[in-house]
């Protein structure tokens, strides 16, 4: 990593973030240590990008986060590939389809609008630039809002990875932590209500 972690914010809304980071995750995430730690408002940007994110895009949860890792993955953002397996197993979403995504092409596991989505996603984020054919393939699968959806949140990944890369900011073994927590909870003896 190339800036130090700041572990005690002098910050009163730097030190409630890392409160809510860390009961989500299980730990204060290094991004927030490393960039908002430094610049609190920048927060704000990641923060509104997470609502419009999970409030505003129409396309399934367990869609999205493919989507997002797929574009971690052509970056090279650990950390975020993390994070978003992380939120899968939080969500219980299965992970296989995470696992075979570079095979995504073939595997039986993913279906064409899938391919379709995850072919632009693979030729913007390595060419900054989509032919034609990728977009009359996102044309027969998805509406023109879906194909918005896809563009912003493309868009969105890369500027996470953008911020996260350049820095060193490698995983933080959030998607062991969370599947840590799942067994823990559903070790729980459950209660009748």
């Amino acid at each position: 990593m190339r800036l130090d972690p700041i572990e005690r914010p002098d910050n009163l809304i730097m030190r409630v973030a890392y409160r809510i980071v860390e009961r989500k995750f299980g730990k204060v995430v290094t991004p927030l240590k490393v960039i908002y730690a430094r610049k609190p408002l920048f927060l704000m940007v990641f923060a509104l990008i997470d609502l419009l994110l999970n409030k505003s895009v129409t396309l399934p949860a367990s869609f999205r986060l493919l989507f997002q890792i797929y574009v971690s993955m052509l970056n090279g953002c650990s950390f975020c590939q993390d994070a978003r397996q992380a939120l899968a197993v939080q969500r219980r979403i299965g992970i296989e389809k995470f696992q075979a995504l570079k095979e995504y092409r073939v595997s039986p596991l993913f279906d064409e609008r899938e391919r379709a989505a995850l072919a632009f996603a693979e030729e913007f984020s390595t060419n900054k630039y989509v032919s034609d054919k990728i977009f009359a393939e996102l044309t027969k699968q998805f509406t023109e809002r879906e194909i918005v959806e896809l563009v912003w949140m493309n868009a969105a990944e890369n500027y996470f990875n953008a911020l996260a890369v350049p820095l060193g900011i490698k995983m933080d073994g959030l998607r062991a932590l969370a599947e840590e927590r799942a067994i823990t909870i559903d070790k729980r003896p459950h209660q009748e209500v």
